[in-house]
């Protein structure tokens, strides 16, 4: 056998030095050190969290199900329940996240603390949202309007669709959803056309010189009253609103639901053009007289 294999076998039946032995073990304990004591136990504590946010969920949803359930048995007004379940919601939601917390050995009652800290700093930095969740609570205990009817508020005409914790949904008669912070609503005038029975509908009907004003208000009550959607009780209004250069000028008013207001507003409007027709009434036209 040469020397260089007598020397490569030699080396290899060598045993490897006790320090890198040594050196091995130790950190094989160090590694297993790590695992139990942090690795384990917070990986155990993330995956509880987990389970715990997905069953919290799950109960949160199960929770205002029943309680919007146990409202609409007894007849709670629509706006009323929508706003219970916000808060419900919101509530649950925080109650969950402590818990969540408190799993990681963070105390609740200094995250109390931190939260109420936090809660000042969102307030001063965020106080236009909180006007305007104070700005919902009022409007639910006062009731100006509720989901389903139709209001002008904020410069905004529709109907309510929502009334959140921070701004009201309402649909535009062009079919646009608008939301609008509730403490401008709150804040300005708002105008409810659902609240009474029956709302006025303002036309007018200008009519030449020639013709006979107490004719053409016959003509026009007689015709208003037998438009569909029309109210009996009032009875449609016409009268001698003023006079212009092209004639005088009639206030024509007839009254309905606000469910039909644009219906009669066009029916109305037709029947106008349609009685001074067939009445063969002339067309306004203004009259001027040049002297020199």
């Amino acid at each position: 056998m040469s020397l260089s294999l007598l020397a490569v076998r030699l080396f290899a039946d060598t045993p490897p030095p006790a320090t890198v032995v040594d050196k091995a073990a130790t950190w094989m304990e160090q590694l297993k050190t790590l695992l139990m004591t942090y690795a384990i136990p917070i990986g155990g504590k993330i995956i509880g969290a987990i389970v715990l946010w997905i069953i919290g969920r799950i109960i949160i949803r199960a929770v205002r199900g029943m309680t919007s359930r146990v409202f609409e048995r007894r007849k709670l007004d629509a706006t009323l329940v929508r706003y219970l379940d916000s808060v419900i919601g919101v509530v649950l939601t925080l109650v969950l996240l402590i818990s969540i917390l408190s799993i990681f050995g963070i105390e609740t009652t200094s995250f109390a603390g931190i939260l109420a800290a936090a809660g000042v700093a969102i307030g001063m930095a965020w106080s236009g949202l909180l006007s305007n969740f104070a700005a919902g609570v009022f409007m639910m205990v006062l009731q100006p309007f509720k989901v389903g009817d139709m209001i002008t508020a904020a410069g905004t005409t529709g109907v309510v669709k929502e009334i959140g914790l921070f701004a009201t949904t309402i649909d535009t008669a062009d079919n646009i959803r608008t939301f609008v912070g509730n403490s401008k609503i709150f804040g300005d005038n708002i105008q409810n056309y659902t609240t009474n029975p029956f709302r006025r509908v303002d036309l007018k009907a200008q009519i030449a010189h020639s013709v006979n004003p107490t004719d053409a208000i016959d003509r026009l009550r007689a015709r208003l009253a037998k438009i569909p959607h029309v109210a009996k009780d009032p009875a449609p209004s016409v009268e001698l609103l003023e006079f212009t250069a092209f004639g005088p000028v009639l206030a024509v008013r007839p009254f309905c639901h606000n469910d039909h207001y644009w219906d009669v507003y066009f029916a109305a409007n037709k029947a106008i053009v349609e009685e001074f027709t067939a009445a063969g009434y002339a067309v306004p036209a203004e009259n001027r007289v040049v002297r020199s």
